[in-house]
C-alpha cells in the first residue's frame, strides 16, 4: 500500500501545505496542537476538500484538483476513529459492531468478527450499551466497528486524547496488537511522543501547517528534529528486541536488543520469546567515560559517541552507538564539555530500569 499526499489548504489565517508518502504499517502525523494534523487527516478521509493538490492510494486517485477529481468520503472505504468513540447510545456493543459490518462492500475482504472481538478484548462487553463502558472500552469498540467495515486504510485522529493515563495504558497494548496482527495500513494522529514511539513505524513531523521531516520513529523522535522544547524534553530512543528471560521473583525481564546487548526492564505484560519495542527517554540516560560501580542502575551499556548535537536551553543531545543500537541521551551542555564528549569517544550509557517503557 502506498499513500501519496500533496495538498494545500487555507483555513482563515492558517495555511496547510503538506506532502508525505506512507508505505504500509503505522504512519503517525505528529506535532503539537495546531500544527495541522487533523486538517490533513480530514483531507485524506474526504471530510474536507483541499484548495490544491492530490491524494492517491495505491494508484487510485482520490483527489486531483487540477483534473477536478474528488472521491467522496463514503466511496473511499476508509475507517475513521475519532477522539470520542461516537458510538450509537441506543445500540449494544454487538449492534454497534454490526453497524460497521453493514458498510463492508460485497466481495471485499472482511475481518472475521470473532477475531476482531478477541483482538480488542471486548467479548465480555457485547451485551452492554455505551453508557456502561469506560472510555478505553468505548474506543476499543469504535476501533472494532471501523475494522469490520473492511477499510482499505484506517485513520485514527488522536484516539487516546480524551482518556486519562490509566485508560491509555489499558488500550495501548490493543493498538500494538492491531499494528502487528491486522494487515490494514494506519495513519495515526497524535501529539504524544510516548504514544507515537510505542506504535508508529514512521513519523511525519508537522509544524505550523508544514511537514518538517518524515522518517522512522527512532530517528524523528530522537531529539533535535523535534520542534518545541516540550517535545525535545520527551525525546528518546526506540529500540527493538526479544524477551530472553523473565525473573518473576523480582518482576524483571531481560531483553536482547538487535545488536546483541541485554537490557533489564520491568516484566509486566511480557513473556519469554516475545518480540518487543522499547522506549528509552533521552533524559533518563546518564553518560560516563569510565565504567561506573556501586550504582543501583541495572543497565550499563558500553558504546561510543556517534554524534553530539546542540539542543537548546543549555542542553546537548547525544547519539551513542552500542553494538549498532543507537541510544540517545540528553544532558547539559556543561556536562558534555566537562567530559570532553566528541564523536568516537568510548563511553558507557547508564539506564535506570524503572525509566524503561
Amino acid at each position: 500500500m502506498s499513500l501519496v499526499v500533496d495538498v494545500r489548504q487555507r483555513l482563515g489565517t492558517f495555511a496547510l501545505d503538506a506532502a508525505f508518502t506512507a508505505e504500509g504499517g503505522v504512519t503517525a502525523l505528529f506535532g503539537r496542537s495546531g500544527s495541522g494534523k487533523t486538517s490533513l487527516v480530514r483531507i485524506v478521509a474526504g471530510l474536507a476538500r483541499p484548495d490544491e493538490g492530490r491524494v492517491v492510494l495505491s494508484g487510485d486517485v482520490l483527489v486531483d484538483t487540477a483534473r477536478g477529481v474528488f472521491v467522496p468520503a463514503h466511496r473511499r472505504r476508509f475507517g475513521y476513529v475519532f477522539q470520542e468513540a461516537r458510538l450509537f447510545p441506543h445500540m449494544t456493543v454487538r449492534q454497534n459492531l454490526d453497524y460497521g459490518r453493514w458498510f463492508a462492500p460485497k466481495g471485499a475482504r472482511a475481518e472475521n468478527p470473532a477475531c476482531i472481538v478477541d483482538l480488542l478484548g471486548i467479548g465480555d462487553l457485547l451485551k452492554r450499551r455505551p453508557a456502561n463502558l469506560s472510555g478505553g472500552e468505548k474506543q476499543r469498540v469504535a476501533i472494532g466497528r471501523a475494522l469490520l467495515s473492511a477499510p482499505r486504510l484506517l485513520l485514527m485522529d488522536e484516539p487516546l486524547a480524551a482518556l486519562d493515563e490509566d485508560r491509555k495504558a489499558e488500550i495501548l497494548p490493543y493498538l500494538e496488537r492491531l499494528r502487528d496482527e491486522v494487515g490494514i495500513p494506519i495513519v495515526y494522529v497524535s501529539h504524544s511522543v510516548a504514544e507515537v514511539a510505542r506504535i508508529a513505524d514512521r513519523v511525519v513531523l508537522m509544524n505550523a501547517g508544514r511537514v518538517e521531516t518524515v522518517g522512522p520513529a527512532s530517528e524523528v523522535l530522537g531529539g533535535p528534529r523535534l520542534v518545541s522544547a516540550a517535545e525535545r524534553r520527551e525525546a528518546g530512543s526506540v529500540l527493538s528486541g526479544r524477551v530472553e528471560a523473565c525473573d518473576a521473583a523480582h518482576g524483571l525481564a531481560t531483553i536482547r536488543l538487535q545488536g546483541g546487548l541485554p537490557l533489564v526492564v520491568p516484566a509486566a505484560g511480557v513473556s519469554a520469546g516475545e518480540a518487543v519495542r522499547l522506549r528509552i527517554p533521552a533524559r533518563d540516560v546518564m553518560v560516563a567515560t569510565v565504567r561506573p560501580e556501586g550504582l543501583s542502575a541495572l543497565n550499563i551499556l558500553e558504546g561510543t559517541v556517534e554524534a553530539v548535537e546542540p539542543d537548546g536551553e543549555g542542553m546537548t543531545s547525544l547519539v551513542l552507538s552500542c553494538r549498532g543500537d543507537r541510544i540517545r541521551a540528553r544532558i547539559t551542555a556543561f556536562s558534555a564539555g566537562r567530559l570532553g564528549l566528541a564523536p568516537g569517544l568510548p563511553v558507557y550509557a547508564v539506564v535506570k530500569t524503572v525509566a524503561l517503557e
